[in-house]
């Protein structure tokens, strides 16, 4: 069956088929009025373009996309880049163009590089608003000069951002805390580890957290959320001290990537595999944790996926001028030491390993430990920072 092409819709609008053209791309010169009665008709008839005839049409033009996402921690955000990358290779005919402007760390310096960007005549900016506060005014300077911002991983719910990519970060919360009120016993203690409240997701995590563990663990008590601001000495010292001050702890959420100096403070004290540890996401390096049980189960959020739909939901709308939805939210999955192997970052080769030995603790780690004192530790019932 042939496919319906522009001179079918520019007959049946009534228009020529440069008219067609403009309207199906959100070119200017043509009226709103015209606009969408090519886009009604556009729909009526299924119409796609043809690849071929896409690629001639864009030409040797530049479809620029800025990108502004942490550097670290690195386990994460290296997969969404490899995403945004290979989605934007798979488009290189269509003449898009990555412009990479990392920040060294979330919510540092967002608001500068994204400026930057700007300035570089950058269509769309993907950007990880780890401080939406001061990011949400040049986010809203970006949408006023025509150029689409879509949020990935972690959001800026009060700025005019187009789009936002990324797992439910309250739904997330809740599925670990009915995991967590499945590994524990009725009236348990247990404790959250966030990154930084002020960022969105952090913040809407331990919310999600707190509030299912009420419902799924009879007299069940979340005892501190602590924040460790993504930085792996103080995640360390602050587990060290949370299990020195809850000799009862039953499980501990951490709702970032940052989860291995909190496994190592659980060896260290001797408490891995009785205190129900959920983490977020994966790399290589916790699959030893989750074969030995130190990790009972991690909540995946699919960096590499996030990058790629960002990078495709900004080429088809600036190329076929497809509408940005206001938010793209990614079903999570829960890893398990019985299907960790499936896993992008995992792969093959660890069906072949035997288990590795579990790393020391490291020279920093260690100072740290000699030098902890009990005015360290978290007060029960606030927020830690």
């Amino acid at each position: 069956m042939k496919r319906p092409g522009v001179h079918k819709i520019a007959e049946l609008a009534k228009v020529s088929i440069g008219t067609v053209d403009r309207a199906l791309h959100g070119r200017p010169g043509v009226s709103e009025a015209t606009r969408k009665k090519v886009l009604r008709i556009a729909k009526r008839l299924a119409y796609t373009p043809h690849p071929v005839a896409r690629i001639l049409s864009v030409g040797t033009a530049t479809l620029r996309i800025g990108v502004c996402i942490p550097e670290e921690i690195h386990f994460f955000y290296d997969q969404m880049r490899a995403g945004i990358f290979d989605e934007a290779r798979r488009a290189n005919g269509l003449g898009v163009e990555i412009v990479y402007h990392p920040v060294p760390a979330l919510g540092h310096g967002e608001r500068e590089h994204v400026a930057k960007l700007l300035a570089r005549d950058v269509s769309a900016v993907i950007v990880t608003p780890g401080d939406p506060k001061s990011a949400t005014p040049v986010i809203n300077r970006a949408e006023e000069q025509g150029v689409r911002v879509v949020c990935i991983t972690t959001d800026a719910p009060q700025s005019r951002r187009s789009s936002a990519v990324c797992v439910d970060p309250e739904l997330n919360g809740r599925l670990a805390a009915e995991l967590m009120g499945k590994f524990v016993p009725a009236g348990s203690e247990v404790a959250v580890i966030t990154g930084m409240v002020t960022t969105e997701e952090h913040r809407l995590k331990a919310e999600g957290f707190c509030a299912g563990f009420k419902q799924d663990c009879a007299r069940g008590r979340i005892v501190v959320v602590l924040e460790a601001h993504e930085s792996p000495d103080e995640s360390y010292r602050k587990t060290c001290g949370l299990l020195v001050r809850y000799p009862n702890l039953s499980g501990i959420y951490v709702s970032t990537v940052n989860c291995l100096p909190v496994c190592r403070a659980l060896n260290h004290y001797k408490r891995a595999g009785k205190v129900q540890l959920i983490t977020t996401d994966l790399f290589p390096e916790m699959v030893p944790y989750l074969q030995r049980g130190t990790i009972r189960a991690s909540i995946y959020q699919d960096p590499y996926l996030q990058g790629q739909l960002a990078v495709r939901m900004l080429i088809d709308h600036l190329l076929n001028g497809i509408a940005l939805p206001p938010a793209n939210y990614l079903n999570p999955g829960v890893v398990l030491r019985t299907n960790v192997h499936l896993f992008r970052e995992v792969g093959r080769r660890f069906l072949e390993e035997k288990t590795k030995p579990l790393p020391r603790l490291g020279a920093s780690e260690g100072r740290l430990l000699k030098s902890l004192r009990v005015s360290e530790f978290p007060i029960p019932g606030k927020v830690h920072r």
